[in-house]
């Protein structure tokens, strides 16, 4: 047996030269990502979002249509008649007459500056004092377009043509559902209907309406793509014509999330974007990408989008207007904004690092500090961070940051004035509102509780006032929280600390390791018993059945800690209990396999946990057939936890073994995850491009294919990213620590450069 003794074990000749060359190998391998091997932070493209709603009134927001003037001024065209927005500035300002205000169809602006509007009872012309009706009509124009020289204009059944101040009409024998009209390239005009494209000329037209020539005669829009192509959007998809010909389209199978398209525009770079029922779709000549939710529109409801001279898409909704924005960024930059959100608004007393509440939704203005059950362990990773950041710029800032979040996890251990309990939470006394406060439970509600999980532990007095009387400590703590703490305390140690703090971080470690061990490798609670999740004894993990998908992941976390006590403090206990599990207790192979692949038992909270713990294994431990085992049991869960493209998985998985994969992947993520923290609901069960699943979790509702962060909600990395629902409605806000961490994390290790 290889778990008996360490020193009889590593004394062996037969394995000095193993050691030596996976040591040399190792080093090697990290020596050759810190020489230069990672990605360049170049400058990107970084979008984001800004809301315009026009006024408090639903008729005002509700938007047909919206244009951009020469100065960059934006009109749009709402039921209750045209609005308009200086540039530069947030308030809309109505521009029609009172006594003619009311539903306005489209807007658009000619190559002299001109704003016109087509509205319920005719055309409006700017001036300079605002908007001017142009007789002789008096009744609905749904339909514009300017050419070189005059103005086109649809409407009950004719086709009106305005230039020199003289207006000009001819009835037509189309459907009078006029929706979009375009000048054709070779001359005439593209009109589209409720019943069909038109290409009218002087001499004649030619209807487009079968099922061979369109997804469906119900058009909304047309538009050029920069190849000349005519995209036609209709109830259905898209059809693309180039010159006479049909040559293919777009419906949810090509990714539109919605058939339903009410719009098409051509973006300055080229894009084409597609307004639907279900928000935004943006084509880059070979895939979609989707804007839609809080994050990213007012209102998912596009009717119409504009673009500015600096690139910015206006958008008309049934909510408002949206401007997706655009600026250059570098990762370093990003994190910089992360940092400066987490360190305004999330970090609470004793410093502890949390999301928080928002009074009204979205609105960051106004928010206030709240709990979670996982305080410790978030705080925690918060401590990896910075100290990721201290070791990659030495910036001492991050050195005090650190500091200050250890001692603040430090004291949810010394407010229980126990030997080694670790708090969940504390809270000011002063707080009347806290997650679980404390309940009475009856009998008839426990019975519920058992027969639901035999696990279920009767906790009735969840908060406990601390000696002094200033705090609230919260009790019941997890195995995920001590594993959170040990994964900051790692790096703290390893990275940050000087030699007195080293002494100080080891004290407390060894507190809590000590009170686990004597405690029957549990961690027990303040009425006696252990916490409902704090097990790791070989009792309840080998031998009481319903701890089997607890297995693997605890086996792992306790070695984690055993290794860390005695890579802190070098005491031969901590060597000998660890060897014993490993042997004695069969931990190895509750090891080898530790990540589940079943889908009832398979969870994201097991996957974070689980690379909360491999670090200490495989960067502390050297006895070769030990290290093949965690490799083993690493490859294991990374074989699964590659699917996610998580960057902090990636580069977990790099820091164990000398190199990370998916790389580029990684920087991408980073890059395309969204500037805004709001945990906005993000809903992507309702589109039709997905396929609704049931893995690889099956207790939730997931999307067939893995979608990229900016189409979904934002998500800690023990969240399943596969969920076609997430967030909160925008009552919180993240932290952004699930960040941070991988970014930090792969500056340190030279995954990723800093930026020149």
């Amino acid at each position: 047996m290889i778990f008996r003794s360490k020193s009889k074990v590593i004394n062996k000749p037969s394995y000095s030269f193993e050691i030596l060359f996976l040591s040399l190998l190792l080093f090697l391998s990290v020596s050759a990502v810190c020489l230069g091997a990672g990605l360049p932070d170049t400058p990107f493209v970084q979008e984001y979002h800004e809301p315009y709603p026009i006024t408090p009134e639903s008729a005002a927001n509700d938007v047909r249509a919206i244009a951009v003037d020469r100065a960059g001024n934006i009109w749009a065209a709402t039921a209750a008649g045209v609005y308009s927005l200086n540039k530069g500035e947030k308030l809309w300002i109505p521009v029609m007459k009172e006594a003619d205000a009311g539903p306005a169809y489209d807007i658009i602006v000619d190559n002299t500056g001109t704003v016109w509007a087509g509205a319920w009872n005719g055309i409006y012309q700017s001036t300079l004092s605002g908007l001017k009706r142009v007789p002789p009509i008096d009744h609905p124009i749904p339909a514009l377009c300017a050419t070189d020289n005059k103005i086109i204009a649809l409407g009950a059944g004719s086709i009106y043509r305005l230039a020199n101040g003289k207006c000009t009409s001819k009835e037509v024998p189309y459907s009078k559902g006029f929706r979009a009209v375009l000048p054709a390239k070779k001359g005439g005009l593209w009109i589209a209907t409720g019943l069909g494209l038109y290409h009218h000329t002087d001499k004649g037209y030619k209807l487009y309406q079968t099922e061979s020539e369109l997804l469906s005669p119900d058009l909304y829009d047309i538009a050029f793509d920069s190849k000349g192509n005519l995209w036609i959007g209709c109830l259905g998809g898209i059809t693309v014509y180039k010159g006479p010909k049909r040559t293919e389209s777009f419906t949810p199978k090509q990714g539109l999330p919605s058939i339903s398209v009410k719009c098409v525009a051509r973006g300055p770079d080229g894009l084409m974007w597609v307004g639907t029922e279900l928000g935004i779709a943006r084509y880059d000549g070979r895939d979609f990408s989707v804007r839609h939710s809080k994050r990213w529109l007012v209102n998912d409801d596009v009717r119409d989008i504009a673009f500015d001279s600096d690139g910015t898409a206006w958008i008309a909704t049934a909510g408002g207007v949206s401007a997706i924005k655009r600026k250059s960024m570098t990762l370093a930059e990003k994190a910089d904004y992360f940092l400066d959100i987490c360190l305004a608004r999330h970090i609470r007393e004793p410093y502890l690092v949390e999301k928080c509440l928002l009074t009204t939704p979205g609105d960051t203005s106004n928010f206030k500090p709240c709990d979670d059950d996982n305080d410790g362990q978030y705080t925690a990773m918060y401590l990896a961070m910075e100290s990721f950041r201290y070791a990659a710029t030495k910036d001492p800032r991050a050195k005090v940051n650190a500091k200050k979040a250890f001692e603040a996890l430090r004291f949810l251990q010394t407010v229980t004035q126990t030997p080694g309990f670790v708090a969940r939470t504390v809270i000011p006394s002063t707080w009347t509102r806290m997650a679980d406060p404390n309940r009475k439970i009856s009998d008839r509600q426990w019975s519920e509780m058992y027969v639901d999980n035999p696990r279920e532990k009767r906790v009735e007095t969840r908060w406990r006032p601390s000696n002094d009387g200033k705090w609230l400590w919260k009790s019941d703590t997890s195995s995920d929280e001590i594993t959170g703490h040990m994964f900051g305390y790692l790096f703290y140690y390893d990275l940050v600390a000087d030699s007195a703090e080293r002494r100080h971080v080891c004290k407390h470690v060894l507190n809590i390791v000590d009170y686990i061990i004597d405690n029957g490798y549990v961690l027990k609670g303040i009425d006696g018993t252990h916490t409902k999740w704090g097990v790791w004894s070989p009792q309840k993990l080998n031998h009481d059945p319903d701890w089997k998908p607890e297995r693997g992941v605890n086996s792992v976390e306790i070695l984690s800690f055993l290794k860390l006590a005695y890579h802190m403090s070098g005491h031969k206990r901590y060597q000998k209990e660890y060897l014993n599990l490993l042997g004695e207790h069969n931990y190895a192979d509750n090891v080898k396999h530790a990540k589940t692949y079943n889908h009832a038992w398979r969870t994201h909270i097991d996957d974070e946990l689980l690379a909360l713990a491999y670090p200490c294994l495989l960067m502390h431990e050297d006895e070769p057939k030990l290290l093949r085992l965690y490799r083993e049991s690493l490859d294991h869960w990374y074989t699964a936890a590659k699917a996610d493209r998580s960057p902090f998985f990636n580069f977990i998985y790099g820091a164990c073994v000398g190199k990370a994969p998916q790389l580029q992947t990684s920087v991408k993520y980073l890059r395309d995850a969204s500037l805004d923290l709001v945990r906005w609901t993000v809903d992507n069960s309702h589109r039709e491009d997905l396929h609704m699943v049931r893995t690889p979790e099956l207790e939730m509702l997931q999307t067939n294919r893995l979608l990229p962060p900016d189409e979904c909600g934002v998500i800690r990395w023990d969240e399943n990213p596969w969920r076609a629902v997430q967030g909160d409605g925008g009552l919180t806000e993240s932290d952004g620590v699930w960040w941070l961490l991988p970014y930090w994390g792969g500056r340190h290790y030279g995954y990723i450069r800093p930026p020149q």
